[in-house]
């Protein structure tokens, strides 16, 4: 896959997930905007891709729309044109049920639904004026998919992702713009390795015998924003190496 002479923004990308995404990205000829909230991992994320291709670090609240404009205009005044957008920033707050606050609610919602929809809305808004459209993709989760105790705003948000993925079908489809999600399944990441028997438990509930690595997950992001998908929209991708078909539930971990 080919994408030079592509601008993309991607958010959440400090470590993990978002940040080999972009490295990938700006390895294969594109020219990336690294969003993280924190403005120090944001600048470590880029400088280190900086040795593979062009990535430029653009800190910021990604669930705040007024910077979300400032990112995608910024985008548009210094590079032309913008091609891919990547709605990978989001927040898991783990709680049960019965006693979840309000203010836990509503910051998961404002994060990973308010911050990917008004994304999508500012990009696009911008990729119609251009001949080749562009292409979006939310990333969502398993658990949009099957329960997990304690998950439950969570897991209601990212559901909902592919749900507006789908929705966005009719909307932006006439103006050459593909619109997709991710779910990935367990991924072995900075912050899920501090879990206590993260990999062991999930390899032993994984069909394919392993968690995935962030390259499972970035690679198969690469492909749905990429000219070789145009003509997937409106699609989710589960990556969980088998896990939601048999859906075995983990112990011992969160």
């Amino acid at each position: 896959m080919n994408f030079k002479n592509k601008v993309a923004i991607v958010t959440g990308a400090g470590q993990g997930i978002g940040f080999e995404i972009c490295r990938l990205l700006a390895a294969n000829g594109a020219t990336v905007l690294l969003n993280d909230l924190d403005t120090q991992l944001a600048e470590s994320a880029a400088s280190q891709i900086k040795a593979e291709g062009t990535c430029v670090a653009f800190a910021g609240d990604a669930s705040d729309v007024v910077f979300i404009n400032k990112m995608v205009d910024a985008a548009i005044d210094t590079y032309g044109h913008l091609d891919i957008v990547i709605a990978n920033a989001g927040i898991t707050l783990y709680g049960d049920f019965a006693t979840y606050s309000q203010e836990s609610f509503f910051k998961v919602l404002h994060v990973n639904l308010g911050g990917s929809f008004f994304l999508a809305q500012a990009a696009s808004n911008k990729m119609k004026l251009q001949p080749n459209g562009g292409a979006i993709l939310f990333t969502s989760s398993v658990v949009g998919h099957q329960a997990l105790k304690s998950l439950a705003a969570y897991a209601m948000t990212k559901a909902a992702l592919e749900m507006l993925a789908k929705n966005l079908v009719l909307e932006l489809s006439q103006y050459k713009i593909n619109v997709n999600t991710i779910a990935p399944g367990a991924t072995l990441t900075e912050r899920t390795m501090e879990e206590k028997d993260y990999e062991r438990v999930w390899s032993e509930i994984t069909p394919m015998g392993r968690p995935a690595y962030v390259s499972d997950i970035a690679n198969t992001a690469l492909f749905l924003v990429s000219d070789e998908a145009k003509h997937i929209t409106g699609q989710s991708l589960v990556i969980d190496g088998g896990w939601t078909s048999v859906s075995a539930l983990p112990s011992g971990i969160k």
